[in-house]
């Protein structure tokens, strides 16, 4: 696999590629029996889902209400009815744990001296909080939220926020995501994208190709050339 050395910054999407929702999740399979995965996987779908029906409205809120929302919906669809472990599921936003190889591949991307830095459709707080629980914030640069420019991805503006800031070129960058989706869009924009395909999906039909494809982020910093 050729190396991809002509990188200034790595920038990754949050949830289900630096962070580990699936797990967290998982915490209350108890509480959930058998509801747990179809609640798991429709509060995902349906956040993704109300991002993209609310940008396209032109009606944006805060990532924290489009969470909420989808929760409420999600809850209701499976007939759940439990105020107390509503509050439990929405918590978890503030108590994830990073993926296992993510603090050392942040490192080793520091000390190759890569710009690093989160780019997601999270609230600030609750991106800052994710951060926090994980414990890498002295190795990310910079964490950018939509919240900046009103408007979920896969809007151009979003990945604009990146070389705006870091004054690089689009073709310095380096994104990595776990949705095939937010993977291409990315791509398309201009970026190097490298897929994280955790979960064996294949690409999305939709313009934008990945450069390289892994399944997780431990051998990123190798095909960087670090």
């Amino acid at each position: 696999m050729a190396t991809m050395n002509d990188i200034d910054a790595c920038v990754f999407d949050a949830y289900g590629t630096l962070f580990d929702f699936a797990a967290a999740a998982a915490r209350y399979k108890d509480e959930l029996g058998d509801k747990e995965k179809p609640l798991s996987d429709m509060w995902r779908v349906r956040q993704l889902e109300y991002t993209w029906l609310r940008s396209l409205m032109g009606e944006y809120v805060e990532f924290w209400q489009v969470t909420q929302d989808a929760l409420d919906y999600s809850m209701s669809a499976l007939d759940i009815e439990d105020v107390g472990l509503r509050e439990k599921l929405l918590d978890m936003y503030w108590e994830l744990d990073a993926f296992p190889e993510v603090p050392d591949m942040l490192k080793t991307l520091k000390a190759g001296g890569m710009k690093t830095a989160v780019l997601t459709n999270g609230s600030p707080d609750m991106v800052q909080g994710a951060i926090d629980s994980a414990g890498i914030g002295d190795v990310l640069d910079a964490s950018f939220s939509v919240d900046s420019v009103k408007i979920f991805k896969p809007h151009p503006s979003v990945y604009q926020m990146v070389p705006d800031t870091f004054d690089v070129g689009s073709r310095r960058v380096c994104f990595m995501s776990s949705n095939a989706w937010d993977a291409a869009a990315a791509a398309n924009f201009g970026f190097r994208v490298v897929w994280i395909n955790r979960y064996g999906q294949p690409p999305e039909n939709i313009p934008g190709n990945h450069e390289h494809e892994l399944k997780s982020l431990e051998g990123l910093p190798a095909l960087l050339g670090l």
